[in-house]
């Protein structure tokens, strides 16, 4: 058995400044990640992206307010990991979710 094997990746895709109650979205994913017992989350901002036909979103230069994408990845097994499904289904507005399985080498216990 593999050290990866039963284990899948999902994969938000938000924008930056998409809040919930006055916290940003991606902090609440997180939050309830942690709080349902999945094994890692990780948020990293986009530098440049788009979504279908929208526009690309790129940086300002001196701009903090300009919402820029942001992927939120969880992982652990597809059994966990649906217990999510729920609350990104009622959480997101707008934005892309993807989930795919995990192959190679790696501790995500």
């Amino acid at each position: 058995m593999g050290i990866t094997e039963g284990r899948v990746l999902l994969k938000i895709r938000v924008y930056s400044n998409a809040t919930i109650k006055g916290v940003s979205l991606y902090e609440r994913i997180v939050s309830k990640a942690k709080g349902l017992g999945l094994a890692r989350a990780n948020v990293m901002r986009g530098i440049t992206g788009y979504i279908g036909d929208n526009k690309i979103n790129k940086p300002k230069l001196f701009s903090v307010t300009e919402s820029q994408p942001v992927i939120i990845e969880v992982m652990d097994t597809e059994q966990n990991i649906n217990k999510l499904l729920p609350f990104l289904d009622e959480s997101i507005k707008e934005g892309l979710v993807a989930l795919m399985p995990i192959s190679g080498a790696g501790n995500i216990k």
